[in-house]
């Protein structure tokens, strides 16, 4: 719709007002000077596992931080893939609620989350970063 509105020569000018991705990333303390959104990763486990070992040696050889986003029923699953697979150095955040009362982020090494995994909240939406 955006893009045919562009084509008809209709302006277009976003509303401000806080917007998930930025927010998690201002928060992940990760590189915020370059990084990719790379929306969902796929839902099957051996696929997604392959997509973030993919993602995180982007991360580690380039420094761009990696942003993805799951859904608030599959963000354990998604968490467990993360620990399960990522190496001990690199850095996870996950963002949570940013704009709600009860909003969090923590950052911090897979070795650490290992060592103190957090619930995440199931009924928001939640934004991962890695990188290094």
């Amino acid at each position: 719709v955006v893009r045919a509105a562009h084509e008809r020569g209709i302006e277009v000018l976003p509303l401000t007002g806080p917007v998930s991705l930025l927010l998690a990333l201002a928060a992940s303390g990760l590189n915020g000077q370059n990084f990719a959104f790379v929306g969902y990763l796929p839902q099957e486990a051996t696929e997604r596992a392959k997509r973030v070992r993919e993602l995180e040696s982007l991360a580690l050889k380039t420094g761009q931080t990696q942003l993805f986003i799951e859904t608030p029923y599959r963000n354990a699953a998604m968490l467990q893939t993360l620990l399960h697979t990522l190496q001990h150095t690199t850095r996870l955040a996950v963002c949570s609620g940013l704009t709600l009362a009860r909003g969090v982020c923590r950052s911090d090494s897979i070795k650490d989350w290992r060592q103190k995994t957090s619930p995440l909240d199931n009924s928001t939406p939640a934004v991962f970063a890695l990188g290094r």
